[in-house]
């Protein structure tokens, strides 16, 4: 008991919690997985950056400083490691530890608005006006960055409608998109439920979404043979859901999870 509580009181003093080191490599492993980042206790739902701004928003583990770091150097999108960082921020203001590793995110960091966001509340010693403006900026980049992926979004489905784009890169790019926007599950499940289903796509163009399907959250696959299930009949249905009985089964799925877990190539140097 005695020991269980020094801990926690050293915990309290570091800012950082044995919690938080979990958390923070379960993030890491998902971003080398290709895996989405989800809610605490929920894995229905992906991680939003407006969930990282929320201040009054309780994250649990993942309020700890660590996975907050973990985010703001390693997610491969500007307005989530953006978000993280602007969570972190206010707790650098009174323990020197944190406010250490607050800058080593911002020399870490693969987005300039992240080492911006970090020097500028560091310069200014955590001050509360700093932290603020920050928060601030990051909600409105948020925002813009999402309007900007829906717009793209739509002029991709447009232009694939319209045959003036190739559906591999249609594919590719929807993926890149829906995932850069950070959508919630339940939008991302509607749009390719739409397109599995809509009669003007066609097959060879849902079969590429299909390819993608082990991408998606868990209850948002679900969510989609649901609804392939429950469409009328037809023949290229039929397919579809032949095509996701296959997808699903256990020995795609271990096809799947051992690829996952194939060390990637280390890229060849060039003198």
């Amino acid at each position: 008991m005695t020991h269980r509580k020094s801990d926690t009181t050293t915990s309290d003093l570091l800012g950082m919690s044995q919690e938080g080191l979990k958390t923070a490599l379960v993030v890491r492993e998902s971003y080398h997985t290709g895996d989405p980042v989800c809610v605490p206790d929920d894995p229905s739902k992906i991680l939003l950056p407006e969930y990282l701004i929320n201040t009054g928003l309780n994250l649990g583990e993942f309020d700890d400083p660590l996975p907050l770091a973990m985010m703001a150097t390693r997610d491969p999108e500007s307005p989530m490691a953006l978000a993280a960082a602007t969570r972190m921020s206010p707790k650098g203001s009174d323990n020197r530890l944190i406010a250490g590793v607050f800058g080593l995110v911002g020399e870490k960091t693969r987005h300039p608005l992240v080492k911006r966001a970090v020097a500028l509340v560091s310069q200014n010693d955590f001050s509360p006006k700093s932290i603020a403006f920050v928060r601030g900026k990051a909600s409105q980049f948020i925002v813009q960055t999402r309007e900007q992926y829906s717009i793209a979004l739509k002029q991709n489905l447009r232009a694939l409608l319209d045959g003036d784009i190739e559906p591999r890169i249609f594919v590719r790019e929807f993926f890149e998109l829906t995932e850069a926007g950070n959508l919630r599950s339940d939008v991302r499940q509607n749009l390719i439920t739409s397109l599995l289903l809509a009669e003007g796509v066609r097959p060879g163009i849902k079969f590429l979404m299909l390819e993608n399907f082990y991408r998606l959250p868990i209850p948002t696959r679900k969510g989609i043979v649901s609804s392939v299930s429950e469409a009328p009949i037809t023949r290229h249905i039929e397919m579809l859901k032949e095509e996701l009985r296959w997808i699903i089964s256990p020995e795609r799925q271990a096809q799947v999870a051992h690829k996952a877990q194939k060390p990637k190539q280390p890229a060849n140097n060039i003198h």
